[in-house]
């Protein structure tokens, strides 16, 4: 682990319970919703629809119309997933709503198609298609590509690096049948459509229509790689007809759909699916869940994903709930093993991907003024906190939160975890106000430097005689010792100096030798011998 805390393992607490939620609004995406509960209760409710109830391993799909009212209400210790699916699922799936029951090995295909849904991992073409067959009624066979379709892939347009534009291109990237206006666009992220037009140009060198018409070409190479009709692709990336892909095709490739598909068909032996095509496979299975004599087999794998290089604004804690996956950012690449929980600093280029069968959701952002951070911080959650981080999760990416939910809850949450497993290596006050302010200092490492705390007489009195040691003693020794974690975890020495509170690596370098007998350099080069 790496490269701030190897080796904590917050088997240490319990994670606390998942509160109840109810929350309603109005609905203003063009997606429909695809709810479906991982365990608990719920209840949801879209004006026009009746009222579905549902228990843990069931689910519900709504088409719903822009504009309606909804509700969700969910019992405590309830996690339960809003999916947004794009608006090409309509045109296959059933007209009304209809409820399901998620058979077994579905369950981590749909958090992480949850995942694919709010995150920048989606841009790869993680197809949603495969929904379809779940709410296809019995007795219709879906299409299923054959085995022999070719490798396909057309890289997607460049990706714009202005905040806004940045937010349409991801969602079109995951959803290129959406079709809302550059106004609709621009108010869905807080910015002018005259600005949205210019960062796209600036950013790209392609206007917004140009940059989207490709977006959608792209998308439609690989359906039509993977074998699906010329007429289904057109629905399913944005075109009102078939007319207008093909000629919008020809235009960009020089081949009609059709003669670009038969020239595929030619040279198809012995090569699989590209990840989009073998995606919208899985992804046409799904949609048997919907049938009770017709179960699908649960997915063999769930696809390698990752981001492209970017930046975001704030900082934003990411954690693997399943398998492994990987932070690419300064040149470093630092591990996120299951259970790992990373904070990626808000301002520096990075890459983010998980591994075959791994699963990462977003937890939540944090802003520059409540955390200061310049390298990645980690802590690992043992699986006794899944669920409620499941739940975080959502809360922190949909509507479907507590009334008095609280973005900076997780920042919290993670700066306790931290502070909880440093403590086991350092004499603790028993004193309650003593333990408050050890707890607290233990929580600044890393995140502000370190700085000690303005505390009273009495508690400095508790810390002497009940650790042996001043309180300005014992901040020294927390300061040391979480420096020695960062460093085996393989930290440079000149970040551990900053995060630890050193503005000049030679007095942090002096400090440590004399508490440790060895030099950060040394210290690390020993460590990393024995590993």
């Amino acid at each position: 682990m790496d490269p701030a805390s190897r080796g904590l393992n917050l088997g240490l607490s319990r994670p606390p319970s998942i509160p109840e939620v109810h929350s309603s609004g109005v609905w203003d995406q063009p997606e429909h919703l695809l709810l479906w509960v991982r365990t608990g209760s719920a209840c949801v409710w879209i004006e026009g629809s009746p009222e579905f109830r549902l228990t843990g391993g069931e689910g519900v799909w709504i088409p719903v119309r822009r504009g309606s009212r909804w509700r969700v209400v969910t019992a405590p210790g309830t996690v339960v997933f809003p999916l947004l699916t794009h608006p090409g699922i309509a045109t296959v799936a059933p007209p009304d709503p209809v409820p399901f029951a998620i058979p077994d090995g579905w369950q981590d295909w749909l958090i992480q198609s949850f995942n694919l849904g709010v995150t920048p991992l989606t841009g790869l073409g993680y197809s949603q298609d495969a929904l379809v067959e779940l709410l296809r009624g019995p007795g219709r066979h879906p299409h299923v590509p054959g085995d022999g379709a070719p490798t396909v892939t057309v890289d997607p347009p460049v990706l714009p690096t202005s905040a806004g534009a940045r937010a349409v291109a991801d969602e079109l990237l995951r959803n290129p049948a959406l079709d809302l206006t550059v106004a609709e666009w621009a108010a869905r992220v807080l910015s002018s459509p005259r600005t949205l037009l210019r960062d796209f140009r600036a950013d790209t060198g392609l206007t917004f229509e140009q940059w989207r018409l490709r977006c959608r070409l792209s998308a439609a190479v690989e359906y039509i790689a993977a074998g699906y009709g010329v007429d289904q692709v057109a629905a399913r990336v944005g075109f009102a007809t078939y007319s207008g892909l093909t000629r919008a095709f020809k235009q960009q490739f020089g081949l009609t759909p059709h003669e670009f598909g038969r020239a595929l068909s030619v040279r198809s032996a012995g090569k699989g699916l590209s990840q989009h095509g073998a995606a919208a496979r899985q992804a046409d299975n799904v949609m048997r869940m919907m049938r009770a004599k017709d179960e699908p087999a649960a997915p063999d794998l769930l696809p390698a994903v990752r981001t492209p290089l970017h930046s975001n604004n704030v900082h934003v804690l990411i954690w693997t709930y399943r398998g492994s996956g990987y932070l690419d950012v300064g040149g470093h690449r630092h591990e996120q093993e299951k259970g790992v929980a990373t904070w990626i600093p808000a301002g520096a280029e990075h890459t983010t991907g998980v591994r075959e069968n791994s699963i990462s959701l977003p937890l939540g952002n944090a802003g520059t003024e409540d955390l200061s951070l310049t390298e990645p911080l980690q802590v690992q959650f043992s699986p006794a906190w899944d669920d409620y981080l499941m739940f975080c999760s959502v809360s922190a990416r949909t509507p479907v939160r507590p009334d008095n939910y609280h973005p900076g809850h997780v920042l919290e949450l993670f700066a306790d975890q931290v502070a909880a497993q440093r403590a086991l290596s350092l004499p603790m006050p028993t004193d309650a106000r003593a333990r408050v302010a050890a707890m607290d200092y233990l929580r600044r490492i890393g995140t502000s430097g370190g700085v000690a705390l303005d505390v009273s007489p009495d508690i400095h009195r508790a810390f002497r005689e009940q650790t042996g040691m001043s309180f300005v003693r014992w901040c020294y020794a927390a300061r040391m010792r979480s420096a020695r974690d960062m460093l085996a975890g393989g930290a440079k020495p000149s970040s551990v100096s900053r995060r630890v509170g050193y503005a000049h690596l030679p007095t942090f370098s002096a400090a440590f030798t004399r508490f440790h007998g060895l030099s950060p350099r040394d210290y690390q080069e020993r460590e990393t011998r024995r590993a």
